[in-house]
């Protein structure tokens, strides 16, 4: 049989992908969305789509009947699940089955042997796969949760059976996390997987992630394309990947990858699949899980190895055989992904919703310094971010000969991308592209938390960089009043000129600056003999700009604001006001406005809906305590009180959708 035409189960950028292929290969597509999701990008890129269903996915992305009423009524013959959702759905692989339809993954055995995180704990200590130490049996309540814990030593691993994507997953440090944080993997585990069982591990200190990717055929062919380095994580929740890792030898290389492959023979796995591991300083690893679906970082993988993962998920489940050989896998250069988040940094990275008022990715495909930028998006410009999905927006990928040339075509590929409208990772995935722990390769899944232990506050420019953005918004500064100047007529083909009696200040930095502007070339002095020259065919209105500022070429998001130009740049996110020096002077006499007192409220830290409220008017809280739950793009978030308080009045109730900032709760 030859499949003529595919249904994708799924939304978003997965979606996206996969309709790529598929129209590469010959094959028709169709889509399915919610009402949410009726002018999605997925929905226009495919050849055909239904509507199955309102927004909630519990009501139509997860709803199996709906799918396959989808495939009858568009003659489509075979399913691809994508990630998320149904893809490690068993009973939905069953159905297609029974419907006679072609699933695009693994056999139905294999689903509900790995799927299963206890299962294939079992499983992979068979197959003499390196386990983590942990307790696999079922776990009826925090009672018992806390106690298998102390057994097994602090910290543990608190973990989904079902899960996935970091959903249903704590780390505790002791008992009173161990029951707390078994009660929000089990909630957070029945909403996302409809499966609330879970199981406890382990936790293994300073650990690295790295991932095998696997892909069999269905007549016994299974092999390892390398591996993938996933340690950039915030709350389990994997933010940056690479390939290869630079920690791996290729002793512990193949070493990893042979395991992965004993344990997907094992189950007789077909189908693109990852078996996840954790290793240790020591290059000492052990098998976390396999996921028994196409994972959101394969593109790193086959940027290294030049195969394209969703056609050979095709090719297998139309019964080809793997178009290449254990022999034939060679690893060329290193790639990077970077997921942009529909997160704030600035507010401890919770979700933002709303429309993108501007969504302008970086050039892609092969570019001239012989690197290549590929951006997987499901967006689009005039879309809005919902509540109700994920938060991610796009998974921006780059790929050079080095490492070291690598982050820095993805520190270029971030400085161009351009998005507004929402809040958005993306200074902050600039900041990590920076970082010299990052360049050195010297990571471990703490790295977010070790290295900004406070939060994300922006970056602090160096010496160098702050003068290179003073001299740009001089340049902007200048090439405004030269417009200006033009528009009014007074302008008669003479440079503008500053003189020595300007200042640039911004944030903790400030300069007196001489600047001459011409023909598009602006010569600027700053004090201590230090000179730049700057040259852009930016014009103002422009919000991105490409400048050469001594001979160094700077990707730099541009704005006007009230008191000067708002510049970003690397993770860098200031104002630089231009003035003249009396100006300044005075400057320093305005008043800081405070910030609003909210230390007698509990607010809603992001867009979300209530699940629970713990406490009522009239009770004392403790610091710490738990006093509400909001679940926001299928995440559940506990707020707890920051002091001692007696509760005044409770203004929200379970159930009820509250806007960022909205209060939840007062205190006397």
């Amino acid at each position: 049989m030859t499949i003529k035409k595919i249904l994708i189960a799924n939304r978003g950028e997965i979606a996206c992908r996969v309709i790529r292929t598929a129209r590469k290969m010959g094959i028709a597509t169709v889509a399915v969305y919610s009402d949410a999701d009726r002018e999605a990008m997925h929905v226009k890129l495919a050849d055909e789509a239904v509507h199955i269903g309102p927004t909630p996915s519990a009501q139509s992305y997860l709803v199996i009947d709906k799918i396959i009423e989808a495939t009858r009524r568009t003659g489509a013959d075979a399913v691809h699940p994508g990630y998320g959702f149904l893809s490690e759905n068993r009973a939905f692989a069953e159905r297609m089955e029974q419907e006679n339809l072609t699933f695009i993954g693994p056999p139905v055995g294999a689903i509900d042997a790995m799927g299963d995180k206890i299962t294939s704990k079992k499983l992979a200590a068979r197959a003499n796969v390196s386990t983590v130490p942990g307790y696999m049996g079922l776990i009826a309540d925090a009672d018992e949760a806390a106690k298998i814990s102390g057994e097994i030593g602090y910290p543990v691993m608190i973990k989904a059976s079902a899960g996935g994507g970091g959903k249903g997953m704590r780390i505790a440090w002791n008992e009173a996390e161990a029951r707390e944080g078994f009660q929000s993997s089990k909630n957070e585990a029945k909403n996302s997987f409809g499966d609330d069982r879970i199981f406890i591990e382990k936790f293994v200190d300073q650990p690295r992630h790295i991932e095998i990717q696997v892909l069999g055929d269905k007549h016994g062919n299974v092999i390892y394309l390398g591996e993938r380095e996933c340690s950039i994580q915030r709350r389990n929740q994997k933010v940056i990947e690479e390939a290869p890792s630079s920690f791996l030898d290729e002793t512990t290389r193949r070493a990893m990858g042979e395991q992965a492959v004993a344990l997907a023979k094992a189950v007789g796995y077909h189908s693109a699949g990852t078996v996840e591991f954790i290793v240790d300083g020591n290059r000492k690893f052990y098998f976390l899980e396999m996921n028994t679906r196409l994972q959101v970082e394969h593109p790193v993988t086959e940027l290294v190895t030049g195969v394209d993962l969703v056609e050979e998920m095709i090719r297998v489940a139309n019964s080809e055989r793997l178009s290449l050989t254990q022999a034939d896998v060679k690893l060329k250069g290193w790639a990077i992904e970077s997921r942009l988040y529909a997160e704030d940094p600035y507010r401890s990275f919770l979700p933002s919703i709303g429309r993108l008022t501007r969504y302008r990715p970086p050039q892609e495909g092969f570019l001239p310094d012989g690197t290549i930028t590929r951006n997987d998006t499901g967006v689009f410009e005039g879309g809005e971010i919902s509540m109700y999905y994920d938060p991610m927006i796009a998974k921006l990928c780059t790929w050079a000969p080095t490492r070291s040339a690598a982050i820095e075509a993805m520190g270029r590929a971030l400085d161009d991308f351009q998005v507004e409208g929402i809040g958005h990772n993306l200074p902050f995935l600039s900041a990590v592209m920076g970082h010299p722990r990052f360049h050195s390769g010297n990571i471990t899944t703490a790295f977010i938390a070790e290295e900004w232990p406070e939060g994300f506050q922006g970056v602090e420019p160096d010496e160098d960089q702050a003068r290179m953005l003073a001299a740009v918004a001089a340049f902007a500064h200048l090439t405004d009043e030269t417009r200006k100047a033009g528009i009014l007529g007074a302008l008669a083909n003479h440079p503008r000129k500053l003189g020595s009696t300007c200042v640039v200040a911004a944030g903790k930095h400030s300069w007196t600056i001489g600047a001459t502007l011409s023909e598009g070339r602006l010569t600027v002095d700053f004090e201590n003999d230090v000179s730049m020259e700057v040259s852009s065919n930016w014009r103002p209105g422009d919000e991105h700009g490409r400048f050469l500022v001594n001979g160094q070429s700077l990707g730099i998001k541009l704005a006007k604001a009230s008191t000067g130009w708002r510049l970003r740049f690397r993770g860098v996110d200031l104002v630089h006001r231009v003035m003249t020096p009396r100006v300044y002077e005075l400057s320093q006499f305005m008043p800081v406005k405070q910030a609003a007192d909210t230390s007698k409220q509990l607010i809603c830290p992001m867009p979300g809906v209530i699940t629970q409220v713990l406490v009522k008017a009239g009770d004392t809280v403790q610091a710490g305590q738990a006093l509400a739950t909001v679940e926001a793009m299928k995440m559940e978030n506990v707020l707890k009180a920051e002091r001692k308080a007696v509760v005044k009045m409770v203004k929200a109730a379970p159930g009820q959708s509250l806007a960022v900032d909205e209060v939840i709760m007062e205190f006397e």
